[in-house]
């Protein structure tokens, strides 16, 4: 119908700092949508530079960048309208307060901004209102804060734009639904964690439902460091009923259309379960970061334990077998079961499998270190060499061979710190990093949902390190279950551990918990940065000083 307006959202992933390969995403995505008769195509956030940039918004040379891809961009507009996310610049006009001399020429002010072009000519620009400094955010380091809204008529539809943090401000949105809109198209680089897309949908259907306007909400999909983007961008009509969604993990268009009286969409992907999301988000944080990084190979220590079992898993679905290569680095205490069990995964999944024992490079450490050590008890000095032969042995082979080195440690031992400096901690990527143990269960169960990937035993068998005779986890912790609760409501949550031991658990083991968890900041300031999946990860997420005397 001539009178309906189609609106394609652009699900894409932008590469931060790669203004010249995201602006031909963006005119490849004009090119197609002219084909297609689309009328109005929407970025996510700052799709220009990729999200988050950070202190590259600080180089001149990338505000000039993005202001000749826009020039690009608005002439590549003919025959339709592009909404395109990027940073903007605005001239610094106000004299220097300072002396002569004091301080240097700082870069030009930026808004977070959505360009908008029709037809060849540049027809608006929406600043974002509501900038986020939380959590991983800091956008008021770099942008200043838009102050009014932008509604733009194409083909006598009138759309209102927004960018993310905005449509979780009622104020924001319900000065942009004023006068007669019928659209509210929403740029997005929302972060996944687990439940996020729930929460999204919710708050989005309440702001609809609140200001009787659909929402069309584009999300980035990718990920960049820590940070994972799902996309799943959606529309939702005035009454709350969610009409379009848009695939998850991927990049994808989701198309609607405005018509005289509803919004029609044809797509509605299929929701994940809580498991499909998580193992999926890491698979695509393990990708991105090798495909953007430029490493090409991986490299890991397998165990025969759980944690290490699931990363592979990770790993070969991320990179593909021929890419992954699993080392097995028994010790005394290694029990046979673990190298039969390591093989056996390793041979299911085609991948690389090599056996190097470590016994001979311990017994030297021990001997060479001997009179250094005599009178001193065994402790965990002895237990720590041992992860440390492990942690020089696939160091060497990551710098012979370029393959970058996977921790697989878990959140929950990196919350304690039963991990080790410069052994299981050495590596360059952390994929379990922000998993909880308990998570870790259900999805070594998710992995083995069509086949057994991950040996039965491994999931069944008591959790050890096998760094000392007959140990176990248990020996030194409470049990999982117990122990990711408290450690939830005291990380993420910021309870106290008189609230934590009032909900019914033991005083002794909150209270040891808690002082493990504070007196071990100084090892996850040196792990390596891993997929953020919870609401509350360690490293950009949450921030608590090293050398500090504060008592809860």
């Amino acid at each position: 119908m001539s009178d309906d307006l189609s609106i394609r959202l652009l699900q894409i992933n932008a590469q931060v700092g790669d203004v010249a390969g995201n602006l031909q995403r963006v005119l490849a995505a004009i090119e197609s949508a002219r084909d297609d008769g689309v009328d109005v195509i929407v970025t996510p956030e700052l799709a220009l530079t990729g999200y988050p940039p950070e202190d590259l918004l600080l180089r001149p040379a990338m505000t000039n960048q993005v202001l000749n891809a826009l020039s690009e961009i608005e002439a590549a507009s003919q025959g339709l309208t592009v909404v395109v996310g990027t940073p903007f610049p605005i001239p610094v006009t106000e004299p220097n307060p300072w002396p002569l001399g004091a301080v240097t020429a700082g870069p030009p002010r930026l808004y977070n901004s959505a360009l908008i072009y029709t037809d060849g000519a540049h027809v608006a620009r929406y600043d974002k209102q509501g900038l986020p400094n939380y959590q991983v955010f800091d956008e008021r380091r770099y942008f200043e804060p838009g102050h009014a809204p932008v509604v733009v008529s194409v083909k006598g539809r009138r759309l209102a734009i927004l960018i993310c943090e905005d449509v979780w401000v009622p104020e924001v949105v319900a000065e942009s639904c004023q006068g007669a809109v019928d659209c509210l198209l929403v740029l997005n680089a929302s972060p996944f964690a687990e439940g996020k897309h729930d929460e999204r949908i919710r708050h989005v259907e309440h702001r609809a439902i609140q200001n009787r306007c659909p929402i069309a909400y584009v999300n980035l999909v990718g990920a960049q460091d820590e940070l994972v983007f799902d996309g799943g961008s959606f529309v939702i009509d005035a009454v709350g009923g969610r009409v379009g969604q848009a695939t998850f993990f991927e990049e994808s268009n989701l198309d609607f259309q405005l018509q005289a009286d509803r919004v029609a969409c044809a797509q509605q992907a299929a929701l994940l379960s809580p498991d499909e999301a998580l193992y999926r988000a890491l698979v695509l944080g393990v990708s991105d970061y090798f495909a953007k990084t430029g490493f090409s190979r991986a490299l890991l220590g397998l165990s025969g334990g759980i944690d290490s079992a699931l990363t592979l898993a990770v790993a070969v679905d991320a990179l593909g077998a021929d890419r992954v290569h699993a080392v097995m680095m028994p010790y005394r205490y290694t029990a046979d079961i673990s190298v039969e069990d390591a093989k056996q995964q390793a041979d299911v999944l085609g991948c690389e499998f090599s056996v190097v024992s470590i016994e001979s490079m311990v017994d030297d450490f021990m001997t060479g270190l001997a009179p250094f050590f005599e009178g001193h008890p065994i402790d965990t000095t002895e237990e720590n060499l041992q992860s440390r032969c492990r942690g020089v042995l696939l160091m060497a082979l990551s710098n012979k061979t370029g393959a970058l080195v996977l921790t697989t440690g878990n959140k929950s031992e990196m919350a304690v710190g039963y991990a080790t400096l410069y052994g299981d901690m050495a590596g360059g990527f952390a994929v379990l990093k922000d998993v909880w143990k308990t998570r870790v269960y259900e999805l070594a169960r998710f992995v083995n949902r069509d086949r057994e990937v991950i040996p039965e035993r491994v999931i069944v068998r008591p959790p050890s390190a096998e760094l000392a005779p007959d140990q176990e986890d248990s020996d030194s912790l409470p049990p999982y279950d117990q122990l990711d609760t408290m450690l939830k409501r005291y990380i993420e949550d910021d309870w106290s551990p008189e609230d934590i031991i009032a909900d019914g658990f033991a005083a002794e083991d909150v209270r040891r918990m808690c002082r493990l968890v504070d007196v071990n900041e100084y090892k996850r300031r040196q792990a390596a940065i891993g997929p953020r999946v919870t609401v509350r990860g360690f490293g950009r997420d949450r921030r608590y000083p090293i050398a500090h005397r504060f008592k809860a």
